[in-house]
């Protein structure tokens, strides 16, 4: 089969997607949005604001970044936060660090006309497109170089990284796993975890899909991956604890299903952790960048879009395992990380990008039937 690491455009344009030292103390007080900040609130790019020195002046006057949601093993978020806080001395304020895509979301509502909104979002397919009307639209200066299947036209929202579901496991703690249906087996018995409700959290979506397209399903029907999951619960297989860094080094999660880039990270802690990615059910998706319109601090959250997608933020990005938006770009100017490109989980097989319609659709069926598996 055709290695697939090679090209994120193809892969875009083939799937039609449309898209899908961090402090937890309160961030400081600040201006409502818009307010003291040259007009960032409306800036739908650098130009509006007079270009990247001033957009950068902006920023820094308002001092501060709220984020939320991005834990420092997810994607390299660790790094990437400490690149952008040494190169602007910008304070980044990070909530909720193990929060889901949904609580992204329903934070910023709770939280809309206070200073500690969050500014940006990193979210998953699904709830990206069911909340469109929270989003600024705001291209960034690389915008062009992004492939057109990972960004809305408007730059509304726009796909930052991403990766394959995978299955990664322990291998001193599990026999090795060459199929989906191997998890049935007595072996894994207490032992399958799945990286968050996939009613909530988009790896946890994806995951049930990919283990659909496995037992026979399609992008268009993803209720076989929800009955594998019930026959699993049934047969004591399903451990119903969200992994962490602390469980998969503990052993209480020695099997998970997650991102490729996410089980990759933890092979450089356990040397027997293994990543597979099923053949017969590669499943593909994206995050998406978006910037709240009611920012607290709108220049710093256009800024920071920048430094996401500026050659060293993407090269952050694949230095966590994950596939960056701009790795074509990137491969053919020579500026990727050829190193960690390399490192990245080889993948074979045809791909399954979820369409819009098909992504409401999955979500609708797992909303009426993931309650029957999760009790």
């Amino acid at each position: 089969m055709k290695n697939l690491r090679t090209s994120i455009a193809a892969l875009a344009a083939a799937s039609g997607l449309l898209l899908a030292a961090v402090g937890c103390s309160p961030p400081p007080a600040a201006e409502p949005a818009g307010e003291g900040t040259s007009g960032a609130a409306t800036a739908a790019s650098a130009a509006d604001l007079g270009g990247m020195d001033k957009l950068v002046e902006a920023a820094k006057a308002e001092g501060a970044l709220n984020v939320i949601a991005l834990p420092p093993n997810w994607a390299n978020y660790g790094k990437i936060i400490e690149g952008f806080k040494t190169k602007y001395g910008i304070t980044v304020n990070s909530a909720l660090p193990d929060g889901t895509s949904a609580e992204e979301i329903s934070t910023a509502q709770k939280l809309k006309g206070t200073d500690r909104a969050p500014d940006v979002f990193d979210l998953g397919q699904a709830v990206t497109l069911a909340n469109t009307d929270m989003f600024a639209p705001y291209k960034v200066e690389k915008f062009d170089t992004i492939p057109a299947g990972l960004k809305e036209a408007s730059g509304l929202y726009v796909g930052d990284y991403g990766g394959y579901m995978s299955i990664g496991y322990d291998s001193k703690k599990v026999p090795d796993v060459t199929s989906v249906d191997d998890l049935t087996k007595p072996d894994y018995k207490g032992k399958v975890a799945l990286n968050g409700d996939p009613t909530q959290a988009g790896a946890a979506f994806n995951g049930v899909m990919m283990v659909a397209l496995a037992k026979g399903g399609s992008a268009d029907n993803i209720q076989p991956g929800i009955d594998f999951f019930g026959d699993l619960k049934k047969a004591g297989n399903f451990l119903p604890l969200d992994p962490t860094d602390a469980t998969v080094q503990s052993g209480q999660t020695p099997l998970v299903i997650d991102w490729d880039y996410l089980n990759a990270a933890n092979t450089a802690k356990i040397p027997t952790w293994k990543v597979v990615v099923p053949e017969n059910a590669v499943v593909g998706g994206y995050y998406n960048q978006a910037i709240n319109k009611d920012a607290v601090h709108p220049a710093a959250a256009r800024l920071w879009q920048e430094y996401l997608y500026s050659d060293e933020g993407q090269n952050l990005y694949l230095g966590g395992g994950a596939r960056p938006a701009r790795a074509d770009d990137m491969t053919k100017a020579g500026t990727i990380d050829q190193a960690a490109f390399a490192k990245l989980p080889k993948v074979s097989g045809t791909p399954v990008f979820l369409t819009e319609a098909q992504n409401k659709a999955a979500a609708d069926t797992l909303n009426k039937e993931w309650a029957k598996v999760a009790g």
